[in-house]
């Protein structure tokens, strides 16, 4: 088995919930060791109690806290004890990069700020992600960025209050401004043998990803509304059709090309002759009429039938699925991990890794998700070198818990 890329990087995740934990899987994907320290007070990673009815009510590990927290290793410890911040500052020297999700000015309370760490170790790379940025000390929520950012207003159909997404989209943002902010840092220490403060914010990561729906409004002086599936600048794009047998389909056509060959598929080319189809800008003026039509046309054919001829005069489109039909798709496949706990249960997990390199691999299937405090001793008996007597005594006194012991 190759080591990952990253192998000999090491990352202590002070940070909860999705954002953080997320690029410390990927890290951890990469080949990494990720330590998560889980608050003692508060019994560790609040999704831990995030379960379905579904869902086994005795796990500590739920389905929402497995979807981050692959290949980590989890210390439960008590960071308001003097002990247990003795204990995060004699680790700092050993790592490499801090991930912390502490609202701002939290993290100096705690004596674990970058200017604390830093003067530990001049090389760490600290990074912050925070709701609302450095200067407010307002505490970040996904489904409150998601409105405030404009996304909620503009999700749903036309005719509908305002939705949120299904997925928690600011936080997996952030995440990836965070990585790619992070690989920066990790290429400069390179260079100059420094480490840096990473400062990221649910709220700017959000509005960065506004993307066309922005400029609408700061060029095209059009402020965004909801349309449901419908794209405000292309038709047919992103709408959902039901065929014959009522299953749903989708349209992503940008092409004047593209739409000849549909109107050919659905047995009426005279669409695409009519002037107010002609080109998007009168597809998009017309947006109503046309949108009747194709959904009469659409309507008598199956969807095996269509997404069949699709495909043969690449005419961009899919089926619209449920969660089991996607993981069913051959493209899906790879992106699945299985694996087997220590107490010997099938695990299954999603790679955050959607991306292949011609010179390394991605194979390997990371540890499964931890129990709450399963490695506390181990980590501090292989970073710190306390010996068992030392750990006992930690134990003892409520600074750190280990569920082996």
């Amino acid at each position: 088995m190759s080591a990952g890329i990253l192998h000999d990087i090491k990352v202590l995740e002070l940070a909860n919930v999705l954002a953080g934990p997320g690029v410390g899987a990927m890290l951890a994907e990469l080949g990494a060791t990720v330590i998560k320290v889980e608050n003692l007070q508060t019994q560790g990673d609040v999704t831990r109690t995030w379960k379905l009815p579904t869902e086994d009510p005795s796990t500590d590990i739920s389905a929402y806290f497995s979807c981050v927290n692959w290949g980590k290793k989890s210390i439960a410890l008590d960071l308001q004890c003097p002990e247990g911040l003795e204990i995060i500052h004699k680790a700092i020297p050993h790592f490499d990069i801090v991930l912390v999700s502490y609202k701002p000015g939290d993290a100096e309370k705690l004596h674990v700020d970058f200017e604390t760490l830093h003067l530990l170790n001049p090389k760490i790379i600290y990074a912050h992600l925070t709701g609302y940025g450095l200067e407010n000390a307002r505490a970040g929520y996904d489904a409150i960025i998601q409105a405030e950012t404009g996304f909620t207003l503009i999700n749903g159909e036309a005719d509908c209050k305002p939705v949120k997404m299904p997925v928690a989209l600011m936080d997996i943002l952030a995440g990836h401004q965070m990585k790619e902010a992070i690989f920066l840092a990790l290429y400069n220490r390179l260079k100059t043998g420094k480490g840096d403060y990473i400062d990221v914010s649910l709220f700017r990561s959000g509005i960065a990803s506004l993307a066309n729906q922005a400029t609408n409004w700061l060029v095209g002086n059009c402020i965004p509304k909801a349309m449901g599936s419908d794209h405000p600048n292309i038709v047919p794009y992103g709408t959902v059709y039901y065929t014959s047998d009522n299953k749903p389909v989708v349209l992503a056509v940008g092409t004047n090309s593209q739409f000849v060959s549909l109107c050919k598929i659905l047995g009426d080319e005279s669409l695409s002759c009519d002037d107010r189809y002609q080109d998007n800008f009168q597809r998009v003026k017309n947006r109503e009429s046309l949108q009747h039509t194709l959904k009469e046309l659409i309507a008598k054919k199956e969807r095996s039938f269509l997404l069949q001829e699709f495909k043969k005069f690449k005419v961009p489109a899919g089926g619209v699925f449920d969660m089991k039909e996607v993981f069913e798709q051959e493209e899906a496949i790879p992106l699945m991990m299985h694996s087997v706990n220590d107490e010997g249960k099938q695990l299954k997990g999603v790679r955050s890794i959607a991306f292949s390199m011609k010179d390394h691999t991605f194979a390997t299937v990371p540890e499964t998700p931890p129990h709450y405090g399963q490695h506390s001793a181990l980590v501090l008996g292989d970073i710190l070198g306390l010996t068992h007597e030392e750990i006992q005594s930690l134990i003892e006194k409520n600074v750190i818990y280990d569920r082996n012991y």
